[in-house]
């Protein structure tokens, strides 16, 4: 264990315990009974790159001078094709040169951008519940967490009116993240522009985690806060292919926003890594010019997933609401129940059936779990039967 390593330094002993290496080692053990393993617990998605992203990296691994370090300058088509994508998208205006970053993903780039642009001893805003990574990334960089907490009854937003008032004058960034994740709660623009005259009433900066952009059904379409005036003088917003290309192993995503913070997260990362393989930029860029068609028909397979297993968990008598986006389900565990770990667990142990808890995501998330809709519809049904007899046991 880390906290016992005596060569462990004191920010890792402050990392929290990863619920994903909990999840795994009862999988393991389903294994081991020789259970058919349905895993619901990560959000990876299970669809392929798309064709043009391959041939793109497939072309780039016979070019020699791919091969090399990729300095700042090297990332330059792509930092155009994302302010393309941005201005298509909502019409907004980014200097590739002074509002984009490259990242090796958003996770990387959440981590080094806080490293960036706050001190030891800052005080952060972040959601509760929130995708675990975030409180990694605030132990590494020594913040002090005031929790955002997102209660049901408000749509799983936060309710900015709730903060104290010595905590806003504190806070020096604040971070959100809508498609959210592992909620599934959306925001509109209307809710974006409140955050951003909150922070700027207290000085705090702003950074809005957006990797389900495009994981969005019915009529919904996903706002962005840098679309939002005022945005740029105080926010970054992260992007990632993960979801929206399937292209989560390629470790590819970009920031965007306030030119002095992009600049910040420069200097750190230029001391760091030397940017992402030129090969997996250029599939990148392959994937962003794609025809939006092409997501939004992915977006429809999530959906249609969706439906299935609502549906299903409502039949069983496990009453579940339809998101409206991302690739999850997230749901309050059924009554009688109250300890998300403790189900969870042994659900995976005695089914194959594995789920993310909601004490996972933070303190706020027990009494929730979280499915992700990342198997086919008949294995979602299957998995709902498994669960009801578990349940019902």
């Amino acid at each position: 264990m880390v906290k016992n390593n005596r060569w462990a330094s004191l920010r890792a002993k402050k990392m929290p315990v990863s619920m994903f290496n909990t999840m795994d080692a009862a999988k393991v053990e389903a294994q081991r009974k020789g259970l058919e393993i349905i895993d619901l617990s990560v959000g990876s998605s299970d669809l392929p790159a798309p064709p043009a992203a391959m041939e793109a990296l497939r072309a780039a691994t016979y070019r020699s001078e791919t091969h090399g370090y990729c300095l700042h300058s090297g990332t330059q088509p792509l930092r155009q094709a994302a302010a393309g994508w941005f201005e298509e998208r909502y019409g907004g205006n980014l200097d590739p040169e002074r509002n984009v970053m490259v990242l090796i993903g958003s996770q990387e780039g959440f981590a080094h951008l806080l490293l960036a642009i706050t001190d030891p001893g800052d005080v952060i805003l972040a959601p509760d519940p929130g995708y675990p990574s975030y409180f990694g990334a605030i132990a590494l960089a020594g913040l002090e967490l005031a929790p955002l907490p997102l209660l049901e009854e408000n749509g799983f937003l936060p309710d900015l009116s709730t903060v104290p008032v010595d905590v806003a004058r504190k806070a020096r960034v604040m971070v959100l993240a809508y498609p959210n994740n592992p909620t599934a709660a959306v925001a509109s623009a209307a809710f974006f522009q409140e955050v951003i005259t909150f922070c700027q009433n207290h000085d705090i900066f702003l950074i809005h985690d957006f990797p389900y952009v495009d994981m969005v059904y019915g009529d919904y379409q996903a706002p962005s806060v840098l679309a939002q005036p005022g945005a740029m003088d105080i926010a970054v917003e992260l992007y990632s292919c993960s979801k929206s290309y399937h292209m989560g192993g390629f470790r590819i995503g970009w920031a965007a926003g306030n030119a002095d913070a992009i600049a910040a997260l420069n200097q750190v990362k230029s001391a760091i890594d030397f940017n992402q393989y030129p090969g997996i930029q250029q599939a990148a860029i392959a994937a962003i010019n794609q025809p939006r068609a092409e997501t939004r028909r992915a977006a429809r397979v999530f959906e249609s997933r969706r439906d299935v297993l609502v549906m299903a968990l409502n039949q069983v008598g496990w009453e579940t609401r339809l998101p409206q986006a991302s690739m999850y389900v997230w749901t309050r565990l059924p009554v009688g129940l109250d300890d998300s770990f403790e189900f969870t667990v042994n659900l995976a142990r005695e089914t194959g059936i594995c789920l993310a808890p909601g004490r996972g995501f933070g303190p706020r998330g027990e009494g929730f779990v979280r499915f992700a809709l990342v198997r086919e519809p008949e294995a979602l049904e299957r998995a709902v039967e498994r669960i009801q007899r578990f349940w019902g046991s």
